[in-house]
């Protein structure tokens, strides 16, 4: 295989042993027992996968040396996969150098079929990542929240246990799914997505488990279910908290058989996959029985991923703005600017309801509207009568910071965008469209505007209930959740 391997350890014994174990099957493998020849040993080349030993100086077990190394390598610009060892199998320490980006843990001393399937792991992830399956954004943030959630995905996505993604709308739980998928065993096969909260009840059958010829007036012919089309992969299940309890039921057999039965068909079919859910229902709903079956949940929460809302890691902000600026700036081939100091201070200060999305749409505003030198607050249609600044959020730029974002028209931007469904609400009630209008907004009122806020306001008189906001305004569901992502609510 090739692969360049770089094992850092102050024993020169124990680093001769590894490299011994390791060159017959990687391309490269270098040893270091000196950490402070790092830097130029990486100014030649950054390793695909480091082994780091985490004490140097004799006596020392706190790993404090290691994770400052581990804190250099995960800077660089191509970081190297790194698998931490110590001869001290102690938890805390583990944990926190997975929180600080090791992709795995190993203590000395090793036993070598375990460490060799270590490094191929941390190669696999790495060429994932590389890869196809790394078509999706990267989880954008390097706050404390953002580091703990990255370390449990790359903890979690090796192993074949069903996992439950958490959070509000527009965090990017879809996001997590596919990060897990591409880190697992299973990134060579198919991540493939279906909206709970959109399957019509009456199709739920033949979308998930398939149907043969005939089996009813419309099935013209065979029609493979999303559990066989998965097979091999993951199959991702999204809004699960808006399934109703008899579609719940059906989910719940065809999870604890490890099987399903196409409609129309005699014998039963083996499903291979791999389920991640996820749902924007808060936990205490979620554990309601009159809303989701107990024992489906068991079956789906083995692992819960709680996806943190942007307001509670505003650290993030600069990067994200300088990431979605910078890729609406080349989109719409709009010139460079930088954010001005007191539009940075507003949208730090504001709690984002929307999350990443509402950002998002927020960034592609400001490129198409904006006409100063800098981007002003108004740009991304947070003026004052919107009450977009939380009066109790205290939280201050870092000096510097607005001049970090910045938009570099000739830079490289990376990650796609989902494109909203145009068209504008049929049917919706006069109590709505009067909410639109009657509400605090400033400047002109188009139609997009007038569809946010018309959903914004079916969505508030019903406590968030999809299917009621959705009946409200004379829409189907699946149009109404179009129409959540295309306005970022």
């Amino acid at each position: 295989m090739s692969a360049y391997v770089l094992i850092l350890d102050d024993d020169a014994d124990v680093a001769t042993a590894a490299q011994l174990l390791l060159r017959r099957r990687y391309g490269k493998v270098a040893t270091l027992c000196d950490p402070a020849g790092l830097p130029a040993l990486l100014a030649q080349g950054v390793p695909d996968v480091v082994l780091l030993d985490l004490n140097f100086t004799p006596g020392s077990i706190d790993g404090a040396e290691g994770l400052a190394l581990l804190d250099l390598l995960r800077s660089q610009a191509q970081p190297p996969a790194v698998i931490a060892m110590t001869a001290y199998a102690d938890v805390p320490l583990a944990v926190e150098a997975l929180k600080r980006g090791a992709g795995d843990f190993i203590t000395k001393p090793w036993d070598n079929a375990r460490l060799v399937a270590a490094i191929d792991q941390a190669l696999a992830r790495r060429s994932a990542m590389r890869g196809p399956a790394a078509a999706a954004p990267d989880l954008m943030g390097e706050s404390s929240a953002m580091r703990e959630l990255k370390a449990l995905i790359a903890s979690v996505a090796p192993t074949e246990a069903n996992v439950m993604v958490l959070g509000e709308n527009g965090v990017g739980k879809e996001l997590v799914a596919r990060a897990i998928h591409a880190l697992s065993r299973r990134a060579a096969g198919t991540l493939l997505a279906v909206d709970m909260g959109a399957l019509p009840e009456s199709t739920f059958e033949s979308e998930l488990f398939g149907h043969r010829k005939g089996s009813f007036t419309d099935a013209k012919a065979d029609r493979a279910g999303r559990f066989q089309a998965a097979r091999g992969g993951s199959l991702f299940l999204d809004e699960i908290g808006n399934m109703p309890l008899a579609a719940q039921a059906k989910l719940l057999t065809a999870l604890e058989r490890r099987e399903v039965t196409p409609i129309g068909a005699d014998k039963p079919e083996a499903i291979d996959v791999r389920i991640i859910s996820a749902t924007n229902l808060d936990e205490a709903r979620l554990f309601d029985p009159a809303v989701f079956r107990p024992d489906l949940l068991f079956r789906l929460n083995t692992i819960v991923i709680r996806v943190p809302p942007l307001r509670e890691r505003r650290e993030d902000i600069p990067l994200l703005l300088a990431h979605y600026l910078n890729l609406y700036a080349l989109q719409y081939e709009r010139p460079a600017r930088n954010v001005s100091a007191a539009a940075l201070d507003g949208l730090l200060r504001h709690d984002w309801p929307g999350n990443v999305r509402a950002l998002r749409h927020a960034c592609e505003r400001a490129v198409i509207l904006g006409q100063g030198a800098e981007f002003s607050l108004s740009d991304f249609g947070l003026g004052a009568g919107m009450a977009a600044v939380d009066g109790g959020a205290q939280f201050a730029a870092p000096p510097g910071v607005a001049a970090a974002v910045a938009v570099s028209a000739r830079g490289g931007a990376s990650g796609g965008v989902n494109d909203g469904i145009s068209g504008g609400i049929d049917g919706a009630t006069g109590g709505a469209i009067n909410g639109a209008f009657n509400g605090s907004v400033g400047g002109d009122m188009t139609l997009d505007a007038l569809e946010r806020e018309a959903i914004a306001s079916a969505l508030a008189q019903f406590n968030g209930n999809i299917s009621h906001a959705a009946k409200s305004l004379g829409v189907s569901r699946a149009a109404l959740y179009r129409k959540l992502g295309k306005h970022g609510i």
